[in-house]
Formats: C-alpha cells, structure tokens, sequence
C-alpha cells in the first residue's frame, strides 16, 4: 500500500489507544501523508486521569504530529453503546471535513465496549473507504494481524518514547517497553522484515489508478 500524499484518519477511543495500536506507522508515514487522530474521550471526567490531555499531547508530537492533527472528544467512556447514534453523526461529519482515503480503527477482536462500538459506527459511517483494525493488546482476544506495515527501528523507538510520556499508566503491564517492542518484532517476523505493525482487515476497497 503507497501511503505518499494520503489523506489517513486514526480513531480511537480513549487517550493512548492510537499511539498503543498504531504509534510506529504514525511516526513512519507522518511526513508522507495528511494524517488526522481522533480520540472520542478526553477521559476527563476522571478525577484519576486529568493529566491525560497533555501526556496524549506530549505522546503524539513525539510521533511527528501537529496539535492541529490532533483531536480529543468529549464522549463518557465505558457508556460508548449509549452513543452510538452520535458517534455515527459525529463520524459522518469527519468524512465530509477530511475526506480520508484510509482509516485505522479498533480490531473487531478488541472486546471492550467503547472500543467495539467505534469500529461499528465506523463500518456504516466510512462507507466505501478501506478500514484496518489495530489491536490494544490489554482487550484483544483472537487478533492476528492479516496487514502488516514495515516500520523502521527508529520508528519503533519513537512509539516507546511516545508511550512514556503517559505517567499516568507507567505501572500498566501493556505500557513495558519490552512488550511494545516484542509485538513489533513478532508481526515484523510475519512479514520477514525487522519490525512491523500489523491490522486486521475490516474493508479492502481497490480502485485503478
């Protein structure tokens, strides 16, 4: 897949979702294409959790990102399935203002029920626009990646850093840098190269061009 001069759309639902499931192909592609992140939970809501806003922040420029390619909604997490309606209407708005070419989106394996939500509305919303799943290893069950992207070793070292900007979950066993790391070296396995990260496929469109 040529990434050059695409318009790609990630979406996750709570701070850190992107940068666990997709932060090395960020840093891969960000000066290669437009690339827009939306996250539908600030999480703030949380009196544990105010700190998120700015570790996401700090996370995503480390990835290569402007603050203006950066998105944080304001959806309640863990109630996402009562949502469902506006999440379609506000998903349906970002095609019309972005117009992206591909989306990266939660796996269909990942049980979590904001999660699992996000990727339902975005099926309908995103119509006709090839979408992959990235997998949060804390709440995938049954992922195996059927896409794999290369990324380089350094982009591999820039998705560690990025992830240790969140202090807030520094004692979390899927933010250790060895598991991070060991993820991408088994999907760069799949795909006989160093490193890679690697999708699942929920819609492929091909067009001649």
């Amino acid at each position: 897949m040529n990434f050059y001069g695409k318009r790609v759309l990630f979406l996750g639902a709570h701070p850190d979702d992107i940068e666990l499931g997709c932060g090395a192909l960020i840093h891969q592609i960000a000066r290669q294409t437009d690339i827009l992140c939306v996250t539908l939970s600030d999480n703030q809501k949380n009196p544990l959790l105010t700190n998120l806003v700015e570790e996401h922040q700090r996370s995503m420029e480390i990835l290569g990102l402007k603050p203006e390619n950066v998105i944080l909604g304001t959806f309640t997490t863990r109630i996402f399935p009562d949502a469902r309606q506006e999440i379609l209407e506000y998903f349906l708005k970002l095609r019309h203002d972005f117009n992206p070419d591909l989306i990266f989106v939660h796996s269909k394996a990942d049980i979590h029920q904001d999660h699992n939500t996000m990727t339902d509305e975005a099926l309908r919303a995103f119509r006709g626009i090839t979408l992959l799943g990235f997998d949060v290893v804390r709440s995938s069950y049954g992922f195996f990646p059927h896409f794999l992207v290369e990324v380089s070793e350094e982009s591999v070292s820039k998705k560690i850093e990025a992830l240790s900007q969140y202090e807030t979950y520094r004692d979390k066993y899927y933010f250790n840098s060895d598991l991070t790391r060991s993820i991408m070296v088994r999907h760069g396995a799949l795909a006989e190269v160093p490193f890679a990260e690697g999708f699942d496929i929920l819609r492929v469109v091909g067009t001649f061009g």
